[in-house]
């Protein structure tokens, strides 16, 4: 499937949160690959800025990626979130109709 849509984002928490984040993003990210039709959906933690999540998707069409964030693991995601001190959250989806690889 060739994908249309590119999402970059990040997630900022306070460093010493993330052992409670960490099983919370890995059921989030096995279950947006299970249910919502995503292309690609990783995340990284960065190795040089503690705290720092970074996201990189790709999605087939703008309606999957709606679907996607009204699917029913997001709100408890962003729940779990807030409450561990979510600190920053930057996100931005770019069409790529016609990209090709290089």
């Amino acid at each position: 499937m060739q994908p249309t849509v590119a999402v970059f984002g990040i997630l900022r928490f306070p460093p010493e949160q993330m052992p409670e984040v960490r099983p919370h993003l890995r059921t989030l990210v096995e279950t947006t690959y299970q249910n919502d039709g995503c292309v690609a959906y990783d995340v990284a933690e960065d190795p040089f800025d503690p705290g720092l999540i970074r996201f990189s998707e790709l999605w087939p069409d703008h309606e999957s990626l709606a679907k996607h964030l009204q699917a029913p693991h997001i709100e408890p995601w962003r729940t779990v979130a807030r409450r561990c001190g979510l600190l920053d959250r930057k996100f931005t989806a770019y069409d790529i109709n016609g990209s090709r690889s290089v």
